[in-house]
């Protein structure tokens, strides 16, 4: 067996074995098998895909290549939540305290950021002195004490999707649904939760462009998790403009204190209410209404933000010392009308070029800089009126950049929903 014999099968549209995948898995992370040789393969996957068997296999080949973590001694039915990323998505940071603070485990690993603006591990790095790597017995302490932590992965976590996912973003072979599921899903059960709840984002602002396309990708992982014994729910949501208002480390964290507070973006709260009491009911076995009644009242009542309070701490972390940058522009409508679009995409990558995000996982990222909208999808707009606030630091931004993210008409266009699909 040789990885040409194994790229020249796939690019036949041949099914690997488990010892094949196995074979140039291996090869690739002890170095046996070059980048370029590697990168064929992948390409060749990317145009003649892979069954559910060789997913599945290659799942589980990538988790074996590390550690897998033993959660066995937190008490209780322990929640991982992951989302596919967009534009302005600080989900994380309402929901996992939230649920922690009616009691729910949630022990969480994330990822740093790549694209638009940073990850969870990222925005909580913005609160000063927030410790996002403790060991695993601190991780799991923490977990029983307080029902929540959110650290950043440690360096053997399924060290194969690492460097496979490095080459394939550098050489377009990211956009593949069999490659998708197994890079999230190996990561989510090495991590050792119980109950695995995953928000799929869909349209320009989201990996996956299309429902279509999303509806086989949380299939896919659905079926990668009960393969494990893991229940896995995918919830569908659409991302054709920011989740919220703002998109920026800091300013994405203080909008999550927000929200946790009772005074959050509609729609933030809409995708944090929908999964959180999809969670209830997987763990408690709670009716929907019930739970989001449950959940309204650790709002109102000040718990689910004590919560928060509890989790910075516990990491070290300052809630008193969020900075973001104080140097503000205005960027205000050059026409009345309606905003019947916003290009997220293209907010967000104006936003990782002032800083908030990141080319490649060496970049720094500056937590303080990033944008505010103050328009939303379906909202009037007067000409002069302000559409976004720009917080910069070292690097400037066109106006006429971020103008051209949104469509004013002089009618309101249908609405699209932001809740779409449930898979489970």
């Amino acid at each position: 067996m040789t990885i040409i014999d194994i790229i020249n099968k796939k690019r036949l549209k041949k099914e690997l074995t488990r010892e094949e995948i196995t074979f140039a898995v291996n090869g690739y992370v002890n170095g046996d098998i070059k980048d370029y040789q590697m990168s064929s393969l992948l390409m060749a996957i990317v145009l003649n895909g892979m069954t559910d068997r060789e997913t599945i296999d290659l799942t589980d080949i990538m988790i074996n290549s590390g550690d897998v973590l033993d959660l066995s001694k937190i008490d209780g039915i322990i929640v991982d939540k992951h989302s596919t990323g967009g534009v302005g998505d600080k989900e994380t940071l309402v929901l996992g305290p939230l649920l922690a603070s009616l009691g729910i485990k949630i022990a969480k690993m994330s990822g740093r950021g790549l694209g638009h603006t940073g990850g969870t591990i990222d925005k909580l790095e913005s609160i000063k002195g927030f410790n996002t790597k403790l060991s695993e017995e601190e991780f799991i302490d923490q977990v029983n004490k307080i029902n929540i932590a959110l650290v950043s992965q440690t360096s053997n976590l399924v060290p194969a999707d690492k460097k496979i996912y490095a080459l394939r973003d550098v050489t377009g072979t990211v956009e593949s649904i069999p490659l998708i599921a197994s890079s999230i899903m190996s990561k989510k059960i090495a991590s050792g939760a119980d109950i695995i709840m995953i928000d799929v984002k869909v349209g320009n602002g989201a990996l996956m462009k299309n429902l279509d396309d999303a509806r086989l990708l949380a299939k896919l992982m659905v079926k990668i998790g009960a393969s494990y014994r893991k229940p896995t729910i995918c919830l569908l949501t659409n991302m054709e403009e920011p989740l919220g208002y703002a998109i920026g480390n800091a300013l994405e964290v203080k909008e999550a204190i927000d929200t946790l507070k009772g005074s959050g973006p509609s729609d933030l709260l809409e995708v944090v209410m929908t999964l959180s009491s999809i969670i209830i009911g997987a763990v408690k076995k709670i009716p929907n209404n019930e739970a989001k009644n449950l959940l309204f009242k650790q709002i109102n009542n000040g718990e689910a933000y004590k919560k928060f309070e509890e989790l910075v701490e516990a990491q070290g972390g300052d809630i008193n010392d969020i900075k973001v940058s104080d140097k503000v522009f205005s960027i205000k409508s050059d026409k009345s009308g309606y905003i019947n679009k916003i290009d997220a995409l293209r907010l967000g990558e104006i936003a990782k070029q002032i800083g908030a995000g990141r080319n490649t996982l060496d970049d720094e990222i500056d937590y303080e800089v990033g944008l505010v909208l103050n328009k939303k999808v379906g909202d009037k707009v007067e000409k002069d009126e302000e559409l976004v606030k720009v917080y910069l630091k070292n690097k400037d931004v066109s106006i006429s950049d971020i103008l051209s993210c949104f469509k004013i008409d002089d009618e309101l266009k249908v609405m699209t929903k932001l809740i779409l699909d449930i898979i489970k």
